[in-house]
């Protein structure tokens, strides 16, 4: 492993583009920070580019393991790492990586190898948090990827790779997509496009979630909306107790997504 650089100074070149890739100024990097994020991007495909550290917090097994992956790495003081940081409590490592490909073809070629033969697609979630924590989920169901709209929250947001916990450098992930686009490109594959909706007549365990699906999710404030809801082949409902209007989006997906994974775990 190369020498580490020390770093003294705030207004260093380096650090300078740490805040702007922080900040989302920097398209085609990820700011990943914490050593649990940074061990999840060490069991990934992810290419790293950078290290900081606090001097002397992190052990020398984790600064090999990166060392391996680049030789660009810094050590901060304390207060200066403070700079760069994204959360109240530094953990005393952040990397800089090159952000993930994403495509449809990418989700295409998992779908085979999938554990369900389903794929979500987050139109228009605007929460990072809710986002990140329904890549966990879909991770966790075994879906063979998430597409994600136009006006939506960053996949690799710092916020979003938090919730997701590592989920995100793993999950095939197609961004920046339209609505009608996933739609055709769902019948294509033959995925029937199904959308959970107040006003269905059908409990989301009265379908056949053997049948390849796009599962579809709106955003936390308004949904999918009726023009978009008229495009969706199957609507369904999560039965809850009278005066209770909605559940938390992740909540949502959670319980749906795993009546998938048990239905099919069954046949």
């Amino acid at each position: 492993m190369k020498e580490i650089e020390k770093i003294t100074s705030r207004d260093n070149p380096r650090l300078v583009n740490v805040r702007k890739v922080r900040d989302g100024k920097v398209p085609e990097r990820v700011f990943i920070e914490g050593r649990r994020l940074v061990e999840e991007a060490l069991r990934s495909a992810i290419a790293i580019n950078e290290c900081f550290v606090i001097e002397g917090h992190v052990d020398q097994d984790l600064l090999d393991a990166i060392g391996m992956r680049t030789t660009r790495i810094a050590e901060i003081a304390e207060k200066v790492f403070a700079t760069i940081t994204d959360t109240k409590q530094p953990q005393g490592i952040i990397l800089i990586a090159k952000r993930p490909k994403t495509s449809a073809e990418i989700i295409e070629r998992s779908l085979g190898s999938a554990v369900l033969p389903l794929v979500i697609f987050l139109h228009e979630i605007n929460n990072p948090s809710n986002l990140g924590a329904l890549m966990r989920t879909a991770e966790a169901a075994g879906g063979g990827g998430v597409i994600v709209s136009k006006r939506s929250a960053d996949v690799y947001s710092p916020k979003a790779l938090r919730a997701a916990m590592g989920s995100s450098f793993r999950l095939p992930v197609w961004e920046n997509a339209d609505f009608d686009e996933v739609l055709n490109w769902a019948k294509e594959g033959n995925l029937t496009a199904t959308a959970a909706d107040i006003s269905a007549t059908t409990s989301y365990t009265d379908i056949d979630w053997r049948t390849p699906r796009l599962l579809v999710f709106g955003s936390e404030a308004h949904g999918l909306g009726d023009e978009k809801l008229e495009k969706i082949v199957d609507k369904i409902y999560i039965p809850m107790e009278s005066g209770v209007e909605s559940l938390n989006l992740a909540v949502s997906a959670g319980i749906v997504l795993f009546e998938a994974k048990r239905s099919n775990t069954l046949s």
